[in-house]
């Protein structure tokens, strides 16, 4: 996560950076930055569980989702991510 998306998440989610820091991202195993952390079922932390499943922060994803499933290319990758959105109907570009 880059400073400016953990910047946008956090506004759009109306908390600071730090707080969203805090309870929304851990270290990634290299240490080379923060990613998002996942829920104990290993799902998005943001995936809703709505009916379609929706993104809770679809306007201002973070980079590391916009780019799903570029490196998910199998039959089936929709169902290893029920938030995933078509691009062509992706509001974040």
């Amino acid at each position: 996560m880059t400073d400016a998306a953990i910047d946008a998440a956090a506004a759009f989610l109306k908390m600071t950076p730090e707080d969203f820091i805090g309870q929304y991202t851990v270290l990634m195993p290299d240490r080379s930055g923060l990613t998002l952390i996942e829920k104990p079922d290993g799902s998005c932390i943001f995936l809703e569980e709505t009916e379609p499943p929706s993104c809770r922060i679809q306007p201002v994803k973070p980079e590391q989702c916009r780019r799903f499933p570029e490196h998910w290319n199998f039959p089936g990758w929709e169902k290893e991510c029920p938030g995933a959105v078509p691009e062509e109907n992706s509001t974040a570009k």
